[in-house]
């Protein structure tokens, strides 16, 4: 194994540089200390500047468990301090001081040594990391010839792989081939007649240009050899992890012209009249009325044409890297503030402040091209965001998440405000064209009561946060950024409806509903009937706040928050980590567990990384496992040993279920496993028909109102303009909840929601009287629902129910539920 000594003047650059590096190679296998700054001044400020009785110190530390130890130095006086540091170490290990860029540098050492290099080749790997990047530029020249690859042995494996990812072999892409080489000597060859790279050199991988719709040939030879070209085959073929659309990457085409860009952003918007009704993809249920407040628009362009002289390059290079680290740090002290979803979001913004392909990119184009330090930021992230678009779908709404980065470099380069969440005293309904995960985890501390975006969609950092948070949001509504600042706007996070100066008297009834009442711990009917109020949850500080917030127990943790953006399935180990966390804030509490609900919105490349015409219809939820039934038998596993050590009460369910076979099949398995209570999600109008069925086989149903409503009413959950059929105030999907509560009452069994319609407090009432025991919701709806449940009797619930049965819509439903209710 080989170790590396990062050198550096500031130790909030090592320490980044060192973070994202590692992000490179999550298996591990890499060996580094990162030796920084020359201590703190007697306030306690870091000094800039280099200690080499540190460097020392961190050869020796190294020098214990590693073969050799390679050294990088960031500039100046570091390579001083390195040469002083080999007088001074007292270890006799193998060092190489290399003369490399330092973030690209650290970066290539680092998969090069995870990939079992040798010291020389590691010290290879680092020195040439910048070759990659200044020969795409097409300012140096970068000798890749073709090397001896071992295609001519006898024993060989060769395989002809298609590159299908459309931002091609970059970073991310080669240190994931580096990592499942797994050590074997796997060759790549750009075909036809390209050149060649070993998959344990990042520098050379980067190298080949290989872009999407190349053909690449993989070749190893030896005892492992076909292992290991499948392991890098399988990596191109779901395009790792990036998407496979067949359309060519846009990522390096050139921004457009300034004056261009400034036209098309700052085009007018016609205002919406009064009375109007918006529509969008509600995001986060609940309702809230304000006046608007528009969100300022961002940072200007900068310009293309200002060129900075040779001399001056440096500065302006310094400038970025300095600007990342601040940029970064600011982040991070946000996310240390947050929590849940919210905290995961902003570490993962952290990250692409500091991402080194932005970072060598943008240096790339102020020493080579002359851009201005923000100009260069600024055309850097338009190639990243252009990739992003172009693989569509859920990544493609990660693009707001690098133009926020990049506005915020860009501010810290020139030293100006960002524009963000406005300061008010009063309540306010923010209206704008997109937020970055940044701003809307800070709608959190605001008084924003409600959020509407032109932009984004059901799984955007948006949508992901407001719900996190509790604040009604619709996203995706035509036409938002024409709504008058100052008017009262309606936002119905259910329904996915914007009402614009709707009146006094609806404004007035949506803030009474919209106030937080606090929950006393208890769901109870007025003559005394118990009620289970649950919460919805993803991870272990979702369970916490929950706890804190009084839920009752969990009555959906959402597992598959520990699968998303993995080329790989994490072991037993790992989940059984991540589900004690969730089991341990409820102690000898109802835990109900969902398994892994992969598919459609939340593809996983090692699960489900098929193209497929109708994803809501094809292999997701339970169906994953008729191709890999190992991830369900490894989840179980390792649910079942999270509960013996923890005290919760544990009950799993699967979901997308639809015939009695496979809740059969899947209760067998669970069981199997040690887990005792086993239950089924009802989505399917199919497992809603046949629910006494189902609880013939399993002990409870959950009731997904989401899912259900989408297929009852075959109208797709992710079109803003069909939002009125995806309500569960829809007769047919009351109808099919009431078959399924009919079913629970028959056998004695529980019967849960764990959809939206949960948190909706007139609807709660209707959902009891139709045969449900348990309503789980956002932590932040349990008091308002609690509240409407001890205002009611358990005959006022049958009388709702019976009422909505026989009515013919949506809004004769909510009426006669209404009236009955006094709701």
């Amino acid at each position: 194994m080989i170790g590396i000594v990062a050198v550096s003047h500031s130790a909030r650059l090592g320490e980044a540089a060192l973070e994202l590096a590692l992000q490179m190679v999550q298996g591990g296998g890499a060996r580094v200390r990162v030796a920084a700054g020359a201590g703190s001044d007697a306030e306690g400020t870091p000094i800039l500047g280099t200690d080499a009785v540190a460097v020392a110190a961190a050869i020796d530390e190294l020098a214990t468990d590693c073969d050799g130890v390679l050294v990088l130095m960031d500039l100046g006086s570091a390579v001083l301090s390195a040469e002083l540091a080999l007088e001074l170490r007292v270890s006799e290990v193998p060092v190489r001081l290399a003369p490399a860029p330092f973030v690209e540098g650290l970066l290539a050492a680092v998969v090069s040594a995870a990939a079992g290099g040798s010291l020389e080749v590691v010290t290879q790997e680092a020195s040439a990391a910048l070759g990659a990047k200044t020969g795409q530029l097409g300012e140096a020249s970068v000798d890749i010839s073709a090397e001896d690859g071992p295609q001519n042995r006898p024993d060989a494996v060769v395989r002809v792989v298609a590159v299908k990812n459309p931002l091609g072999i970059h970073a991310r892409p080669a240190a994931l081939i580096a990592e499942a080489s797994g050590g074997t000597d796997v060759r790549l060859r750009l075909l036809p007649d390209g050149p060649g790279a070993s998959a344990a050199s990042l520098s050379r991988m980067l190298m080949l240009g290989a872009r999407q719709g190349d053909e690449v040939e993989l070749s190893a030879a030896g005892p492992h050899a076909e292992s290991a070209v499948e392991r890098v085959a399988t990596l191109f073929d779901d395009g790792f992890g990036e998407g496979t659309d067949t359309e060519p990457a846009t990522a390096m085409i050139p921004a457009p012209r300034p004056d261009t860009r400034r036209k098309a952003s700052t085009a007018s918007v016609p205002p919406v009249p009064s009375g109007s009704v918006l529509r969008g993809r509600g995001v986060s249920a609940g309702v809230g009325a304000a006046p608007a407040v528009l969100l300022a628009a961002p940072l200007q362009e900068p310009d293309a044409h200002d060129i900075v002289p040779e001399a001056r390059r440096q500065n302006a290079v310094s400038a970025i890297e300095r600007a990342t680290v601040a940029v970064a740090d600011h982040l991070r002290a946000r996310s240390s503030a947050a929590d849940g979803e919210a905290r995961d979001i902003l570490d993962a913004s952290r990250l692409l402040a500091s991402d080194p392909e932005l970072l060598s990119e943008a240096s790339a184009l102020v020493r080579v091209e002359g851009r201005t330090a923000a100009r260069a930021v600024w055309e850097a992230a338009v190639a990243h965001e252009q990739g992003l678009v172009a693989l569509g779908g859920r990544m493609a709404e990660r693009a707001a998440d690098i133009r926020d980065v990049r506005d915020r470099i860009i501010a810290e380069i020139l030293e100006v405000d960002l524009p963000g969440i406005p300061e008010h005293d009063r309540p306010f309904v923010l209206v704008a064209s997109d937020l970055s995960p940044a701003d809307t985890a800070a709608l959190g501390g605001s008084r924003c009561v409600a959020l509407v975006t032109e932009q984004g969609g059901p799984t955007s950092h948006t949508a992901i946060i407001a719900r996190s948070l509790g604040i009604p949001a619709v996203v995706g509504v035509p036409g938002a950024t024409g709504i008058p600042a100052g008017v009262d706007v309606l936002v119905d996070g259910s329904r996915g409806t914007v009402e614009i100066d709707p009146g006094d008297s609806r404004v007035a009834a949506a803030r009474s509903a919209s106030n937080d009442i606090p929950f006393a711990g208890a769901g109870v009917l007025a003559d005394g009937r118990r009620i289970a109020l649950l919460a919805n949850v993803g991870g272990a500080s979702d369970a916490a706040a929950s706890a804190a917030a009084g839920a009752e127990g969990v009555g959906l943790f959402r597992t598959e928050f520990c699968f998303l953006d993995r080329v790989e399935a994490p072991s037993i180990d790992e989940q059984v980590e991540a589900y004690r966390g969730v089991l341990a804030a409820f102690p000898g509490r109802r835990v109900v567990v969902r398994t892994l609900d992969a598919g459609s919105d939340k593809p996983l490349p090692f699960a489900n990384d098929d193209s497929e015409q109708n994803p809501a219809l094809g292999v997701r939820g339970l169906r994953i496992a008729r191709r890999s039934p190992e991830l369900l038998d490894d989840q179980l596993r390792a649910l079942s040993i999270a509960a013996e050590a923890e005290s919760a009460v544990v009950e799993v369910m699967a979901p997308m279920v639809a015939t009695v076979d496979e809740a059969l099949d899947f209760a067998e398995r669970a069981r199997a496993a040690g887990l005792a209570t086993v239950g089924v999600m009802i989505e399917t109008p199919s497992a809603a028909l046949l629910a006494s069925e189902m609880l013939e086989v399993v002990d409870f149903v959950s009731i997904g109102t989401n899912d259900l409503a989408q297929y009852a009413l075959a109208a797709d959950r992710m079109l803003g303009e069909l939002g009125d059929l995806n309500d569960p105030w829809q007769p047919a999907v009351l109808r099919l909840i009431g078959a399924a509560g009919a079913a629970g009452r028959t056998w004695d069994l529980p019967v849960g929601v764990c959809g939206e319609a949960a948190a909706d407090p007139t609807l709660a009432p209707v959902l009891i009287g139709l045969g449900v025991t348990s309503l789980s919701m956002s932590p932040r709806a349990l008091g308002r629902v609690a509240a409407a449940l001890g205002g009611v009797s358990e005959a006022q619930c049958l009388a709702a129910a019976e009422a909505v049965l026989r009515s013919a819509t949506a809004a004769e439903a909510r009426a006669v539920a209404s009236e009955i209710l006094g709701l």
